[in-house]
């Protein structure tokens, strides 16, 4: 911790006050990773910000430091002047994470005998990250148990591509087969057509949650979502078409942040229309199941969208699913593949019965062969384990996790 040798520049009485964490950094990915650590941690309203340990300067010379300050050092030629630098506005008693860009033996041991808590190079790895992040707020090095939620999401680049078809079956195989505990957010609060998939009736709770995401606590979300089953959960409205409801990211993360803690597996189905507002929380770590139909601006989209979303890191990764393929309108499969930059992850052939027997809700699309075989595809996909007749796909899948 930076303590011993700071210069106190602030009246430092108020210490209840203080921030339990504050994040500056830049990339989404690592944002994304600081998030979970700290949700999974239970931190009290941790802050970030978009910036570097320059901003952090600027911010923290003129406001109360946080018992855990986590900063960028990305991209300067002399991390350890910058890590001086905040060591001169940093109060007594916080405790620096810094991340970067270098793997360098050299400056990591530079940067620790500056003072700081830990430094990790980038992409960054959860389990560290959180080790960490417990040391400095609990003073205990023990290695954490892992109690997040997986996070799944669901995007379709286009609308009519099947997305919400596949993520009910995947959360209804997953509650009734394996029975684990999930729920699934609709995050289309328009025309989403998740609840009447699942044979449910939505509420506008939802609404609420992401309109006052200072009012969701655990009694609230035991109200607001929409019981399925026995152990899946729904969270979903459906507004007026006079009414303007766009969430904000800010309100999905602190959603998502609270429905990690009830529940291991959270599926989330984003609409094409707001998924470029939630850069960020598609940055969380995840699996993003990014599904098309065969056509030529489906193979646009899907290029389009690998480059917002960026490579797989260690804690995130994208599967796209070519759904419906073969259906009137698609690509032969070489001009799909170079259209769209790549082949697709996954294909799941056209069947005309799909969306005759989504029209009836679960109870016809579980007799639907041509979908129970097309998500297990995806979920073998996902863990590289071979089929097997005797046991679930998505059972090991999950019991794996």
């Amino acid at each position: 911790m930076i303590n011993e040798r700071i210069h106190l520049r602030k009246d430092t009485s108020a210490d209840h006050v203080r921030p339990a964490a504050m994040v500056f950094t830049r990339d989404r990915d690592s944002e994304g990773v600081i998030r979970q650590c700290l949700t999974n941690l239970s931190v009290p309203d941790p802050e970030y910000v978009t910036g570097n340990v320059e901003t952090a300067i600027a911010y923290l010379a003129k406001n109360s430091s946080p018992r855990l300050l986590i900063v960028d050092v990305s991209g300067f030629d002399d991390p350890v002047m910058q890590i001086n630098n905040l060591a001169e506005v940093c109060e007594p008693g916080t405790g620096v994470v810094a991340i970067g860009d270098r793997n360098d033996i050299r400056l990591y041991r530079d940067l620790r005998s500056a003072g700081i808590f830990e430094y990790f190079f980038k992409p960054l790895v959860s389990t560290l990250v959180t080790q960490s992040a417990k040391g400095v707020l609990t003073g205990s090095l023990e290695q954490p148990g892992s109690r997040s939620g997986k996070l799944v999401f669901v995007l379709g680049v286009r609308g009519g591509v099947g997305a919400t078809t596949i993520a009910t079956n995947a959360v209804w195989q997953l509650a009734e087969i394996r029975q684990r505990r999930i729920v699934l957010l609709d995050l289309d609060l328009y025309a989403g057509d998740a609840a009447l998939q699942l044979d449910a009736a939505p509420t506008h709770a939802l609404r609420e949650a992401l309109e006052h995401p200072e009012r969701v606590d655990d009694l609230f979300l035991e109200r607001a979502t929409i019981r399925v089953t026995e152990r899946l959960r729904l969270l979903a409205s459906l507004e007026r078409l006079s009414d303007i409801v766009l969430p904000e990211e800010e309100a999905v993360l602190s959603l998502l942040g609270k429905l990690a803690h009830r529940y291991r597996n959270i599926f989330v189905d984003v609409p094409t229309y707001i998924a470029p507002r939630m850069l960020r929380v598609l940055h969380l770590p995840s699996i993003c199941l990014l599904v098309s139909r065969g056509s030529l601006v489906s193979a646009r989209e899907v290029a389009r969208w690998r480059e917002a979303i960026g490579p797989d890191t260690p804690e995130r990764q994208t599967i796209h699913i070519l759904n419906q393929n073969g259906a009137h309108g698609s690509l032969p499969e070489a001009e799909f593949e170079r259209a769209a930059g790549r082949a697709p992850d996954i294909k799941i052939p056209y069947d005309r019965d799909i969306g005759i027997a989504s029209n009836l809700g679960m109870k016809g699309v579980e007799k639907n062969a041509t979908i129970k075989r097309g998500l297990a595809s995806v979920f073998r996909h996902i863990t590289g384990e071979a089929l097997d007749a005797r046991r679930s796909l998505l059972g090991r899948l999950w019991h794996a996790r």
